[in-house]
């Protein structure tokens, strides 16, 4: 019977950390600098502009850290940021672009994408509430994308949408 656990036991600890081997390949195929474009909306009743950004991104094997920037409508250009620790295959983090300041990021990965609750400094089209999907698409690719809930029809918006690739 001791022998039976053990086996159990030692099962259980290698899963764990093929798991966090996993959890690290995925976060360092992010790493390096990112350039793409976009679109992005102010609110979800905003028509959308295009945008193109640059980020820099930086991986270790619990943590990803992205920085960058996006210019639209020529003149126009915002400072984008996204720190995340990860917890096996749970994120939690910071997001700073939006007007209302730092909001909080909570979620987990699921395949090549890691999904998040976004919890607004303020209000943002009626709530606090939001969702940021951060996506690996190829090998030097990711999706950036943001969903919004439309306070007039209740349908969800996507209030912007970022496809980069590794430069």
């Amino acid at each position: 019977m001791k022998s039976l656990a053990r086996f159990v036991l030692a099962g259980c600890l290698m899963a764990a950390a093929g798991a966090h081997a996993d959890e690290a390949n995925f976060l360092s195929s992010f790493q390096g600098n990112f350039a793409g474009k976009g679109t992005v909306k102010v609110n979800t009743d905003a028509p959308a502009v295009n945008v193109s950004c640059n980020f820099n991104s930086d991986a270790t094997s619990t943590s990803l850290s992205l920085d960058g920037t996006c210019r639209g409508l020529i003149v126009v250009t915002r400072a984008i940021s996204a720190d995340l620790k990860s917890s096996g295959t749970k994120y939690t983090g910071t997001y700073v672009g939006s007007r209302t300041g730092p909001a909080q990021l909570a979620g987990r990965r699921s395949g090549n994408a890691i999904n998040l609750g976004i919890r607004w400094a303020k209000e943002v089209n009626g709530d606090r509430k939001a969702q940021m999907r951060l996506e690996k698409t190829g090998d030097n690719g990711m999706r950036l994308t943001v969903t919004d809930i439309d306070p007039k029809t209740g349908k969800s918006v996507m209030t912007s949408r970022i496809d980069l690739r590794r430069s």
